[in-house]
């Protein structure tokens, strides 16, 4: 068994797995991966289970190096630049680090957390039937806290399996999809059409546990206090100033504000990519129309195995080569000023 040595890495990183379903009743949150779609991507290009625990990589970059042998891993979720030893990695694909060797990740660039699994998984010791990290609580494995340079992952060794891609559906930027309630009588139709028809900023206050809401006021009618009951992921309260809190992975299992409404399951990863400063809407939609989204979306997870392809090495990886920048300077067939864009010394120039 060999090691995945974590040489570099920015905040809001950490081991992220399904998460803990089952111990709410508890007062346990459930944690777990905030784009569960990436997460299952990146297990299925390496064969793990789609909910297998993975490093779920924050906005900033980060690097990792392999110790004691090769390690195999899979790459999903936030557009971001890779590089091992220099040679470009494309996002949606597994590769194989041979031993010291070294996958360099740039910032994200269209949303907020990528995945990187491991072949074989990461070995820790399960808290409540999971590796998810929750620093508040203190729980998570191997570590429970988010991820630090020098921090040593055990992992199996590389297979030597061909690598693969994964084809995923396309992304389209329409609205986040939710349903009203449970507590929307709380507000008058005029504040409820005030939350649907405006445009939202995410606040870069925001973390795993909640994205607070830049936008219009939401008022109540009857005050802001309300008898504490149940959340789920996706709850949408409305504090005393009216900005609203999206409840995320690592809520509270409770909460006393009135919820206007709740993202449907099927958009909570696409949510949880909007990164901060970045406007979008909300649009409402009825329960039956949640409830079949929700059916395709655990048979999109389900069938990820059947849209994995091989790897020909002799293709050309557009994203790969965008990444690499290996053009150079761009030039314009207008502008001779741009024809040259370094000037060769003498030594330079041709016999």
């Amino acid at each position: 068994m060999g090691k995945l040595v974590i040489a570099s890495i920015g905040p809001a990183s950490s081991v992220q797995d399904g998460g803990r379903p089952g111990s709410q009743r508890y007062g346990l949150v459930p944690s777990g991966a905030m784009d569960r779609l990436a997460l299952a991507a990146a297990n299925a290009l390496v064969g793990n289970a789609p909910l297998a625990a993975a490093i779920e990589v924050g906005p900033f970059g980060a690097a990792f190096t392999a110790r004691g042998g090769a390690a195999r891993v899979g790459l999903a979720g936030a557009q971001r630049s890779a590089d091992v030893a220099k040679r470009p990695v494309a996002g949606d694909c597994s590769t194989t680090l041979a031993d010291g060797e070294t996958l360099t990740l740039g910032f994200a660039r269209n949303g907020c957390f990528s995945y990187l699994a491991i072949e074989g998984g990461i070995a820790g010791e399960p808290m409540f039937g999971s590796l998810s990290v929750n620093a508040r609580a203190g729980l998570g494995s191997p570590y429970p806290r988010p991820l630090q340079a020098g921090d040593e992952l055990q992992v199996a060794a590389a297979s030597g399996a061909p690598e693969r891609r994964i084809e995923l559906p396309d992304v389209a930027p329409t609205p986040i999809r939710v349903v009203l309630g449970p507590q929307d009588d709380e507000f008058s139709d005029e504040a409820k059409a005030l939350f649907l028809a405006s445009d939202w900023k995410i606040s870069a206050t925001s973390d795993r546990m909640g994205y607070r809401l830049e936008g219009p006021v939401i008022r109540h009618l009857h005050g802001h206090n309300i008898v504490s009951d149940g959340t789920v992921n996706g709850s949408i309260q409305v504090p005393g100033n009216g900005q609203p809190i999206v409840l995320m992975q690592d809520r509270g299992t409770s909460g006393g504000y009135p919820k206007v409404a709740t993202v449907i399951t099927a958009d909570l990863g696409r949510f949880a990519q909007i990164s901060a400063g970045r406007s979008f809407r909300f649009k409402s939609v009825g329960m039956a129309e949640a409830q079949a989204e929700a059916k395709k979306f655990a048979e999109l997870l389900r069938t990820l195995p059947d849209r994995l392809r091989a790897i020909d090495s002799a293709e050309f990886n557009i994203e790969a080569l965008a990444d690499a920048n290996v053009a150079g300077h761009a030039v314009s067939a207008v502008d001779a000023g741009t024809w040259h864009p370094y000037a060769w010394t003498e030594s330079e120039q041709s016999p």
